[in-house]
């Protein structure tokens, strides 16, 4: 009697039978792993390092806070790095940005290949589209990418190349794939005195096209095609413009309140303390500015060590929040935030239900958000804790700072970042790495089993609260 061996799992079973979730995980940390690689190469630096080893320590910061989008950087990166570590640099934004998925859905779009059903899954998990439309999703996420970072450089040249010739031309097409995703990598170091784009405090050509950049990405592929063929589309068409969903109207509402909100409080905490050399107007123009940048780009037009308290501590809640989901930014996301704000609301007022613009909020989105709002917090603090007790020289707020930038994917930095020790930086890149993963994605890719085939009916629990 024969007895069939076996049969070897292989490493293309695993993936094809590894969760969507998984998968947009190891993507990314795949990514890292080979930036990390490309940029201790000679080639990628101006200078050798002092050691291999901090060469693979740079390198690795550099290509988590590049894949992630997020901005904090240990060195200048026109100093540090030569020009094809800047583009290594770039092509990390850009794909991290986007997410691989996206890429390799359109990758496979342009062979005319169709997606199997494992793919269509895991471009609906990194986009956060529907099953029924990423397709048309991912190519219009594609070429309104190419569009607007095309517009953006053009427009930045205008700047640029008058001020420094063909040598700003390379800056406008980074800054713009940078603002676009959302990064707040620059390459203006060969700029005497300015640190990011601090020179251009009051230059609204400059500062306006990179905010104008930071606010599409930040909306979420998903609002912006919705606009698109809602609004524009059914205009060109001289059709009745539609209606806005319930998901675009909430994230149109709340980044516009949170950019009042931010402008108004920048300049009012901001006035005599990091505004305190520009004019009225510039003072204006930059309190806009980092309105828009500190809830997801990093981009900075003043001294962030120099700013209040107050002002430091109300970045550090627009950091937190963040922009919108389905797209490059971080953060707990705009529309958790409106969750918890309503939820609050409605239990105050004594309702049974969660309602928003005639809208009941499901028990499992209340949940949900609780979840990433506890999660995000514990990593935060947790992370802010490590760096206080590793650094002497550090305060708990510029801790906080650093932590909820990291996790947010800023990239804004007290000054803090190039000064602490590699513990703390690493801790760090990990924050950056689930911040822009998502704190509910990582957690699940790493505690999701398989379900059981039915829940057990257990007694209701009741306890007093509050």
């Amino acid at each position: 009697m024969s007895h069939n061996p076996a049969k070897k799992v292989t490493m293309k079973d695993r993936l094809k039978n590894m969760r969507p979730t998984r998968i947009i995980v190891l993507s990314f940390f795949l990514l890292i792993m080979l930036g990390t690689l490309l940029l201790a190469l000679p080639i990628s630096l101006k200078e050798p390092p002092p050691s291999f080893v901090d060469g693979i320590q740079d390198g690795f910061f550099t290509a988590t806070s590049a894949t992630c989008v997020t901005g904090l950087v240990i060195d200048d990166t026109y100093q540090h790095w030569t020009p094809f570590g800047q583009a290594v640099i770039i092509m990390l934004i850009q794909f991290g940005g986007l997410g691989i998925a996206t890429f390799a859905t359109a990758f496979t779009l342009l062979l005319r290949q169709k997606l199997g059903i494992r793919f269509m899954t895991i471009a609906t998990e990194s986009s956060g589209a529907s099953f029924i439309n990423v397709k048309s999703l991912v190519k219009l996420m594609i070429g309104f990418t190419f569009i607007f970072e095309a517009i953006g450089a053009l427009l930045l040249m205008l700047r640029f190349v008058p001020l420094y010739g063909a040598d700003g031309i390379w800056p406008a097409i980074f800054i713009a794939i940078s603002g676009y995703c959302n990064a707040g990598f620059d390459v203006l170091g060969f700029v005497p005195g300015n640190v990011n784009l601090s020179a251009f405090a009051e230059d609204p050509l400059v500062s306006l096209v990179v905010a104008f950049l930071i606010i599409i990405g930040g909306l979420g592929f998903i609002v912006v095609q919705e606009i698109y063929h809602n609004k524009f589309l059914k205009r060109f068409h001289r059709q009745e413009p539609l209606k806005l969903g319930f998901h675009s109207k909430i994230c149109l509402i709340m980044t516009a309140a949170l950019l009042v909100i931010g402008t108004v409080g920048f300049y009012f905490f901001e006035a005599d303390a990091s505004l305190a050399n520009l004019s009225p107007l510039g003072k204006i123009n930059a309190s806009f500015f980092q309105s828009v940048s500190t809830r997801t780009a990093g981009f900075s037009t003043v001294d962030i060590g120099s700013e209040s308290e107050f002002g430091k501590m109300l970045s550090i809640l627009l950091m937190f929040i963040g922009a919108c989901p389905g797209s490059t930014a971080g953060g707990i996301k705009v529309t958790t935030a409106m969750v918890l704000i309503t939820t609050v609301i409605c239990t105050i007022k004594g309702r049974g239900e969660v309602t928003v613009f005639k809208h009941r909020l499901p028990s499992g989105i209340i949940n949900k958000a609780l979840a990433v709002v506890m999660l995000a917090f514990v990593l935060v603090f947790a992370d802010a804790v490590i760096i206080v007790s590793l650094n002497d020289h550090v305060a708990f707020l510029d801790a906080l700072y650093e932590s909820v930038s990291a996790f947010g994917t800023v990239g804004l930095s007290v000054n803090l970042t190039p000064t602490l020790d590699r513990v703390s930086q690493f801790f760090l890149a990990l924050t950056m790495f689930i911040g822009r993963i998502g704190p509910a994605t990582f957690g699940l890719s790493i505690l999701m089993r398989n379900r059981g085939h039915g829940e057990s009916i257990l007694p209701e629990g009741k306890m007093l609260i509050g």
